[in-house]
């Protein structure tokens, strides 16, 4: 097998169904297996995508077991040449998987690739390549230093915005939402380490790929990201289970190295986390402002994902005019997915 496609999914059918849609498409010419591993989802999930797509390997998980055991899961269940770690709510263009197999087939150094992640209105999302959350890299991102000088390659590294996005350019940290990594690589480092229970896996995952000997490379390939589906980013777990991620990978890595700087971050991390949870408390309590989002319609059935990402990304909002986000069907013409809703078509 080439190519082996997985996927940790938790009460986000319709969008799963999309991705498995868009994945299938894009696999032309490749041999693909993809596995979906369900982490003890309420919405039926298992049962409506079995029944689309019979012969997808399913492993369906009794309870939520977190996104390192389930992508584990399956990568010991897989025997890919190449691993691809791919969130359930992206949609992948034509061109992108077959672009990501070729770079790595013919750059044996690379261990792991990335690529362009699109929001749903079709702008660049910075944590398609990042730096290593290095103490200084942290300090800057989490004093706003990073975001003042952006693109400077000693205080901006945290986001890297002095790269060009349409280049491919060595990095240091790639995101899970897609991680196409070579599997001798994950042999020789060893997989996604389960301490961490949700977010900064990727980070480590970078990390150990670069201290292994490996690459991690950005390739300017397109993914639509809607971001968020399958967690509700407002809630006090996600702050929580954010930051503590965070804490792991420093103590994991830099704790021993920077024992009185370990100190500073911990009580950075905790006060940042405190601040973000005030925010939120004190905006449930502020009147809301209507904004009404515009919305670019596509059915996919009639219109190709690179033709959809394409259309998003060269748009030309009117001033103090938002940017369209992307609206599409889903495959069996009952569903509309728009963004952060998934709603009945009338």
């Amino acid at each position: 097998m080439k190519l082996s496609v997985i996927i940790v999914s938790y009460n986000v059918k319709y969008h799963l169904e999309q991705c498995i849609r868009s994945v299938q498409k894009a696999s032309e010419g490749i041999e693909v297996d993809i596995w979906v591993v369900d982490n003890a989802s309420s919405d039926c999930s298992v049962e409506y995508l079995q029944a689309l797509f019979p012969d997808i390997h399913f492993i369906c998980n009794k309870e939520n077991v977190g996104f390192s055991r389930a992508n584990n899961q399956a990568i010991q269940a897989s025997n890919g040449e190449y691993v691809l770690l791919l969130n359930p709510d992206t949609i992948v263009a034509e061109d992108t998987l077959k672009g990501c197999v070729e770079f790595l087939d013919a750059h044996p150094q690379v261990g792991a690739t990335g690529v362009r992640m699109l929001n749903a209105d079709g702008t660049f999302a910075p944590e398609s390549r990042r730096g290593v959350p290095t103490p200084f890299t942290s300090f800057c991102k989490m004093t706003g230093i990073s975001s003042l000088f952006s693109k400077s390659r000693v205080f901006g590294r945290y986001y890297m915005k002095y790269l060009d996005e349409n280049e491919a350019n060595p990095v240091e940290v790639l995101s899970g939402a897609f991680n196409m990594l070579r599997r001798k690589a994950l042999d020789q480092i060893g997989f996604l380490d389960e301490s961490f229970f949700m977010y900064g896996e990727d980070i480590d995952l970078s990390y150990r790929m670069l201290t292994g000997g490996w690459q991690n490379y950005y390739l300017p390939y397109n993914i639509l990201h809607y971001k968020g589906e399958s967690t509700n980013k407002s809630s006090f777990r996600y702050v929580h289970v954010f930051y503590n991620a965070m804490l792991i990978f420093f103590n994991k890595h830099f704790g021993r190295k920077y024992l009185f700087v370990g100190y500073l971050i911990r009580l950075a991390v905790v006060g940042r986390a405190m601040l973000d949870m005030l925010i939120r408390v004190l905006n449930k309590f502020l009147p809301e402002k209507e904004q009404k989002v515009p919305y670019m319609r596509f059915d996919l059935h009639k219109t190709s994902v690179a033709e959809m990402l394409s259309a998003l990304r060269n748009q030309k909002p009117c001033k103090n005019e938002r940017r369209a986000e992307v609206e599409t069907l889903s495959y069996d013409g009952t569903m509309l997915i728009r963004h952060s809703e998934v709603l009945p078509l009338k």
